[in-house]
């Protein structure tokens, strides 16, 4: 199985969130025991975010078995298409950004799952993505 990690649930663990991190520790590694652990470039790069150089990040990453996966043509053409019809919708709905959309076309097109705490949005726009939540 090929999971993706979202970005809430490797902060929870890297940063030991005091409310979510052990449950999100223990997602992490049920995932890892089922198959590969993947990140796309948006998840990446807000990691990356958090650390202060390039080396803690790598060795950060590779200790929880994490990798990198670039977001294919097909993903990218599906996060634009569902974001399009998100913003065209009522002003009272919340507006989601792009890669929140990017991180959902990713797992939903290039993964079997998707490891986040978010799963709401990701249940309402993408609908035939396994959704993980750490805190159900």
């Amino acid at each position: 199985m090929r999971t993706a990690v979202d970005t809430t649930v490797l902060l929870d663990v890297l940063a030991a969130d005091p409310v979510f991190g052990e449950r999100s520790r223990e997602a992490l590694r049920d995932a890892y025991r089922r198959g590969a652990l993947v990140a796309c470039e948006v998840v990446w790069s807000e990691v990356r975010a958090a650390f202060g150089d390039d080396r803690s990040f790598d060795d950060a990453l590779a200790t929880l078995g994490v990798q990198f996966d670039a977001v294919s043509p097909a993903s990218a053409a599906l996060a634009g298409t569902l974001w399009r019809a998100q913003r065209s919708r009522s002003r009272a709905d919340r507006v989601r950004v792009g890669p929140d959309f990017l991180i959902g076309a990713h797992a939903t097109l290039q993964s079997d799952a998707l490891l986040t705490r978010d799963r709401g949005f990701y249940r309402d726009y993408f609908t035939e993505l396994r959704v993980l939540d750490p805190t159900a």
